[in-house]
């Protein structure tokens, strides 16, 4: 499942998308970026806008629905 996950965001790079992260204490997070990099066991991903910057999660987050990634186009 992971591998899958790992290969749909490696086809997603350079897509702007829409993120929405939960995180600790129900705290939600949205932003919008695009996937920069894929390692082993994280990903990156560089957001848009006036805060830009460089973020980490793992392929674990996507897998367990704390970080929701929504392709805006579709």
């Amino acid at each position: 499942m992971i591998e899958k996950i790992k290969t749909d965001l490696e086809n997603q790079k350079g897509k702007i998308l829409h993120f929405r992260f939960n995180g600790a204490r129900n705290q939600i997070e949205e932003f919008e970026g695009e996937i920069e990099n894929t390692y082993n066991f994280i990903f990156t991903i560089k957001t848009i806008g006036e805060n830009k910057r460089i973020k980490s999660f793992t392929y674990s987050d996507v897998l367990i629905e704390n970080l929701e990634i929504i392709d805006k186009k579709g």
